[in-house]
């Protein structure tokens, strides 16, 4: 079972035009960190526009997408008791993913209100909302102690409420040798992070993931090389991803792994490094090589990226599930 703690984000989509984007005041295919201000702001604007709602956030991404291909996990964060929460949780249970997601009423449920222009152009504007005020009290260890993976990323360090709340998480899993796998998940992160991260990975991380970017912040080094090698040392495996050129995998003093890419025409890149880690956790979850998982992995972000948003429809789900089954993701290049 795979235990991830992530910021549950509802994503709001909703097609505008570029008037609406003017009239909003909002860059076209930008992110937005807004308040909750800004966020009534903007729903209000778009109250009389057709909205399809889905369950956002970066780690309950790739839970779900794992849960859906048929491995056991459990979502741990902070949800209200707003209608929010309520389409959030029930959506959950679609998947089969095992909700430990607790609620609070200090605040609303986080939500990524996605702006789509004629040209399919996505103008994110997310709100963390109550996302922010999960704590060490909502681990829960039953559930925790039970799974073999523990998974969870950079974006729970935006405070110190979410930060102990990781740190309670992976002391319990090392108490019960459980693999924590740790992905710094942004460059900005990164950098507000860094001293913080290379002390966990260094200390307390099993796998970890970083794109090229992040690896050189961590490590004031553009060479991916000297990326990989520097975070090998760290950690039993550590695996930095190089977009359309692949990614690198290397454990200790074991020679360095090149996964290739599946090369396709990206459509939209949204999810990539979700379905990334989707992919090697559901390697690792079925006991393959550290080559096979990586390929797993290649595999899966491809085949997010020849589509619209994070997350697979329905029937893209059930032609994966059967590539996914019989293994021809080893052998498969385009979709």
């Amino acid at each position: 079972m795979v235990y991830g703690i992530g910021n549950p984000l509802i994503d709001i989509l909703v097609n505008v035009n570029d008037g609406d984007l003017s009239n909003l005041n909002l860059s076209k295919g930008t992110m937005h960190l807004i308040d909750e201000k800004r966020r009534e702001e903007i729903l209000l604007y778009i109250e009389d526009k057709k909205k399809v709602y889905s369950c956002g956030g970066s780690c309950p991404n790739t839970i779900i997408a794992l849960s859906a291909f048929g491995i056991k996990t459990v979502l741990s964060g902070k949800i209200s008791r707003d209608k929010f929460g309520e389409i959030y949780t029930a959506q959950l249970k679609d998947p089969g993913v095992i909700s430990d997601i607790k609620f609070g009423d200090e605040y609303p449920t986080g939500s990524s209100i996605i702006l789509i222009s004629p040209d399919t152009e996505r103008t994110m504007n997310t709100y963390l909302g109550i996302c922010r005020f999960f704590s060490k009290e909502d681990i829960n260890e039953n559930l925790l102690k039970d799974s073999e993976i523990l998974y969870f990323t950079g974006y729970m360090w935006d405070t110190e409420s979410q930060k102990e709340a990781v740190i309670k998480a992976v002391d319990i899993a090392k108490k019960h040798n459980i693999t924590v796998v740790f992905d710094v998940a942004d460059p900005f992160v990164v950098q507000r992070n860094k001293k913080a991260f290379l002390d966990l990975i260094e200390k307390k991380i099993d796998i970890v993931f970083a794109n090229n970017e992040e690896a050189k912040i961590l490590f004031d080094n553009s060479d991916i090389r000297t990326g990989i090698d520097e975070l090998s040392k760290m950690t039993d495996t550590a695996i930095v991803k190089n977009g359309a050129s692949g990614s690198f995998i290397k454990q200790k003093d074991e020679n360095l792994i090149e996964i290739p890419v599946n090369k396709v025409s990206a459509i939209d890149t949204t999810g990539a490094g979700d379905m990334y880690a989707a992919g090697f956790l559901f390697g690792l979850s079925k006991k393959y090589n550290v080559f096979d998982s990586g390929i797993c992995a290649s595999f899966l972000a491809s085949q997010i990226i020849l589509q619209k948003g994070a997350q697979f429809s329905k029937e893209k789900i059930n032609t994966l599930k059967v590539i996914l089954s019989t293994e021809k993701w080893k052998y498969h290049e385009n979709s």
